[in-house]
């Protein structure tokens, strides 16, 4: 186990870093487009996951100075309590010690993944995806040599070039101490990890989030909310799925023409059930699984309700645990929905593009996760850490 670095010496690194993500930063898109070109698969989401542009790169300098600028979180104080022995008690923060975290085809995970773990004193093995696997080691590299910079060993940031049946090894027979796992990637990732781990993994969920128009809605609000949701980000795990609108909603066949012309204009595929179904330019649903599928894709599935209460069951039923947004102008309604809808993030009046660390102040994340523990939603910097207690005594015995 290594042993903890000053927060000093944390912060000098992650600022190296940034500084030489911007010295290299035509070196990383040039060895990226290798990557991009070896790619032969025709998922659009894992492609734009993929791509390192410049924006990727501002992105990652972003992220690593950030976390410099923030709170160690480690050694938090947490409790305190005073025994009527005289012991003295502290319930503090502490490091994991060692967090792998096995991802797919997004170097900008390579940066923002290994900052959060090693601001917050963990070592951290990293296992990328075979198609992003020239610029990851690049990456790699560059936090080598900011290690290096400051005397620390370059074990805190390991790559671990392992193909599926070596990682299955590993997860099963770990050949080094591993504290905690996480999976960011699609459902067969993490079926595959929880299934061979033995130790903690903490769940990044699906998506197939939901969007609930009610009755009293901003027709408006609804229309870009849903618009930006389903559009801006297509390979998002926040990005949205399902539309359950009311079917008591106001000037509602006006409403559902224009959301129809909208999607169409980004060529959404719109899949409706029966009532839906009866406009132009919408396919009739075939099965309710559709219900539980992330689409990942431009494709949407919209339905009638009766309630919020049936917007809360079928949410509840259906989503991935992830995020939900209702749209009304009604307080109360917002409330209830809030209350009751069972995902890491519930919004009123806003897009579910906002479920990520960075957006939701927390300057970044390590997964979103939709278990319940120990955290949920995105883990941040503040949550990589577990706890320990400190107990000061003067020869107390029980």
């Amino acid at each position: 186990m290594n042993t903890l670095l000053s927060i000093e010496t944390r912060n000098a690194v992650l600022l190296k870093m940034a500084t030489l993500l911007e010295r290299e930063r035509a070196a990383i898109i040039a060895i990226n487009k290798g990557d991009l070109e070896a790619y032969d698969g025709d998922d659009i989401s894992m492609y734009d996951r993929l791509k390192v542009n410049d924006a990727k790169v501002d992105e990652m300098i972003a992220s690593v100075t950030h976390l410099a600028s923030q709170e160690d979180p480690v050694g938090v104080e947490r409790f305190s309590f005073k025994h009527d022995n005289g012991m003295q008690v502290y319930n503090k923060t502490a490091s994991f010690g060692t967090v792998l975290i096995i991802y797919e085809s997004r170097p900008d995970v390579t940066v923002e993944a290994a900052g959060i773990a090693f601001k917050s004193g963990n070592k951290i093995l990293l296992k990328g995806g075979k198609e992003s696997t020239k610029s990851n080691l690049k990456i790699v590299a560059l936090w080598h040599e900011a290690l290096q910079t400051y005397g620390a060993s370059t074990e805190w940031v390991e790559y671990l070039q392992y193909n599926r049946t070596e990682t299955q090894a590993f997860l099963e027979k770990p050949t080094q101490q591993v504290d905690l796992i996480v999976p960011r990637g699609g459902e067969r990732l993490i079926a595959f990890v929880k299934q061979h781990a033995t130790c903690p993994v903490i769940v990044s969920g699906r998506g197939n989030n939901f969007v609930y128009v009610h009755k009293a809605a901003d027709q408006q609000i609804a229309l870009d909310v849903i618009e930006n949701a389903k559009t801006a980000k297509i390979s998002a795990c926040n990005a949205l799925d399902k539309v359950l609108i009311d079917k008591n909603l106001p000037n509602k066949e006006v409403f559902i023409k224009t959301l129809i012309a909208k999607l169409k204009a980004f060529e959404v595929q719109i899949l409706g059930d029966e009532t839906l179904a009866a406009y132009d330019e919408v396919e009739a649903i075939q099965s309710d699984a559709i219900w539980y599928q992330e689409f990942l894709d431009f494709k949407i599935a919209i339905a009638e309700i009766d309630s919020t209460q049936e917007a809360i069951a079928m949410i509840n039923k259906y989503s991935g645990g992830h995020s939900s947004s209702i749209i009304t102008t009604n307080e109360n309604e917002a409330k209830v929905f809030m209350e009751n809808v069972d995902t890491a993030a519930v919004y009123h009046n806003a897009s579910t593009r906002f479920t990520d660390g960075g957006q939701l102040g927390l300057g970044g994340e390590l997964a979103i996760s939709t278990d319940k523990l120990h955290q949920r939603g995105p883990i941040g910097l503040q949550h990589l850490v577990t706890n320990k207690w400190y107990v000061h005594g003067n020869g107390q015995i029980r």
